[in-house]
């Protein structure tokens, strides 16, 4: 019996079964642990969605900010971003039961074995666990809630660290999901910066979430995807950045979350 967390699978199937055969996943006895953005940029986002749900019961995805835009758009019935090559999913005649799977995933889950906190972009610096884990409930009840249009065509834009507290439901609704599924930087003042996607070192005035001082030590590990340009790299062995870019031409990351062991797959393009 192993547990697994996988990097953004973006859409890329193949290198997800060849990871998955590398450690001989078995779906009667493992459990696999996506870290979000499982579909969108690569070509068989459908084949990613039908294999996570035809064996839900030993998946969890932490959503993405891809995988919350796919919801939104069959919520509100909007044309998807052509970029997202989502044609084949929306014009599955069994999409029906993928939106089911994938609308019942949380944004962020703890996974107690191991002592790690898994999500798709990370923990707020100054959250506990136990913060998260309840800001990541007030979401995931909006987003499978009958009033989910609602809140999935209030969810873009920027929010502000205040509306985390709002009585507004839809912009603390808001302000929870840039930070799980967006956030990469910070201003000095602590709110997010959502425009820089780009390394770590590459604007001396933001600091990237992992590197603040209220991180010095971390509540357990933190597991997260999101953020390509990391190229997996952190610089600390409680903090793992699993998204290294397989789909812009890099690897895609598999990580036993109890020894801790990476595996690795690489693009060939």
């Amino acid at each position: 019996m192993a547990d697994y967390a996988v990097g953004d699978l973006q859409g890329c199937f193949t290198p997800l079964q060849n990871l998955l055969d590398l450690v001989n996943f078995n779906p009667s006895r493992d459990h696999l642990y996506c870290v979000g953005d499982v579909v969108a940029r690569g070509p068989d986002s459908l084949a990613c969605l039908q294999f996570l749900e035809k064996h839900r019961a030993s998946v969890t995805v932490t959503l993405g900010n891809h995988d919350l835009h796919l919801l939104a758009c069959h919520f509100l019935n909007k044309l998807p971003n052509p970029k997202d090559k989502l044609g084949a999913f929306f014009t599955y005649s069994h999409r029906e039961a993928l939106v089911e799977f994938l609308q019942a995933q949380p944004l962020a889950v703890f996974h107690q074995a191991s002592n790690s906190l898994i999500s798709h972009a990370g923990i707020y610096p100054t959250w506990t666990v136990e913060l998260a884990l309840e800001f990541a409930q007030f979401a995931s009840c909006c987003y499978q809630s009958k009033n989910a249009p609602n809140y999935f065509s209030s969810m873009y834009g920027n929010a502000t660290l205040a509306d985390l507290n709002s009585e507004i439901k839809t912009d603390k609704f808001k302000a929870i999901v840039n930070v799980f599924t967006r956030m990469r930087f910070l201003e000095p003042n602590g709110e997010l910066n959502l425009s820089n996607k780009e390394g770590k070192d590459s604007d001396t005035n933001l600091i990237p979430w992992f590197t603040h001082p209220a991180l010095h030590e971390t509540p357990c590990n933190l597991v997260f995807g999101h953020w390509a340009a990391l190229e997996g790299k952190t610089e600390r062995h409680d903090i793992i950045a699993l998204d290294t870019g397989y789909v812009w031409g890099g690897a895609m990351s598999l990580l036993n979350l109890n020894s801790k062991e990476i595996v690795q797959v690489q693009a060939n393009i």
